[in-house]
Formats: structure tokens, C-alpha cells, sequence
């Protein structure tokens, strides 16, 4: 499946959990799935992004080792139903907003947490999901400047296109 649609869907079942087990469950299915995302990026995907979407499956494995893992059943896990990044811009603006919401989530967790067990993982998974959310923008700003050197950000509506920079002692 490609990866936006299961970003999506990740987002979805995120936001539906109804309880601290749910949001956990959710929480780790992201994070696995941001992991196999930076691992496509890393074998396959741009030659710029490659040691930042190493480092985001890093990141991500880290934070799917600060939680407990869940049980779950065969054909559960989003992230093994990943078979194509598609368009790697698009996929890494959807993964930012999904670990965006992802350290949300933890912090609400991390601050109702009834023991101190589950208010750590919570710290050590936000920690997580933060950095790699900051990948994931790095990423995105590596695309924009290639796409500035390169002229490919012209005419699309602003979409990935910086500012005007005239050359010095250019006329406006």
C-alpha cells in the first residue's frame, strides 16, 4: 500500500483511540511506519535525503523500543503493508503531521499517566518523535533547495519554491 494511505489511516486511528491502551497501540503503529518509511527513503529515494531518512528509521526504531510493544495480530502491523513511498515530498509532509500528532498524543498520555513506568516511555517516545520530526523537515528542506538549484519549484503555486533571490547588482 503507499504510504501516504497508510499515513493516513494512521492519523485516523490515532485520533479515533479512545483510551491510553488505544493511543499506545496507535503511538507505536507510527512510529513503525515512520521507520519503514525513512528505510524506503534510504535504499530507494532521493540521493539528498538518504542519511536523513537513515537517521529517521533510527529515530523512529528508538521510539518504538521506548514503548511496549503491542500485540498484534497477523496483517496488523501498517507498516508492513508499506510497498511504495510514491511521491517522497507529499509522503514526508504526511509523516511530519502524523508525528506531530503522534508527540500530542504522548504528552496527554505522559501527563495522565496513573505510574511512573508509563510516564518515562511517554518522555522517551515524545523525545523520539520529536527528532524525527525534525528529519522529516530537514528532509523536506533538502527537497526545497533541490528544487530551487534546479528550477523545478517554478510554477507551482509556491510549492516548494523559496524566496526571489536576485543575483547582486541585478535590477528589480
Amino acid at each position: 500500500m503507499e504510504a501516504v494511505r497508510l499515513i493516513r489511516a494512521s492519523r485516523q486511528a490515532l485520533a479515533d483511540s479512545e483510551d491510553a491502551a488505544e493511543i499506545m497501540v496507535e503511538v507505536w503503529q507510527a512510529q513503525a511506519l515512520a521507520q519503514a518509511v525513512g528505510g524506503r527513503l534510504a535504499v530507494s529515494g532521493p540521493p539528498e535525503l538518504r542519511g536523513e531518512a537513515l537517521g529517521l528509521t533510527e529515530l523512529t526504531g528508538r521510539g518504538c523500543g521506548a514503548l511496549d510493544r503491542p500485540d498484534l495480530g497477523p496483517g496488523d502491523l501498517r507498516a508492513a503493508r508499506l510497498t511504495d513511498v510514491g511521491d517522497a515530498r507529499l509522503t514526508l509532509r504526511c509523516l511530519g503531521d502524523l508525528l506531530g500528532e503522534v508527540g500530542m498524543a504522548l504528552v496527554g498520555l505522559a501527563s495522565a499517566a496513573a505510574d511512573e513506568s508509563t510516564y518515562w516511555q511517554c518522555m522517551e517516545a515524545i523525545d523520539a518523535a520529536d527528532e524525527a520530526r525534525d528529519r522529516v523537515l530537514e528532509m523536506l528542506r533538502r527537497l526545497a533547495a533541490r528544487d530551487e538549484t534546479t528550477g523545478e519549484g517554478e510554477g507551482r503555486g509556491g510549492e516548494g519554491a523559496g524566496p526571489l533571490v536576485r543575483p547582486a547588482g541585478s535590477l528589480p
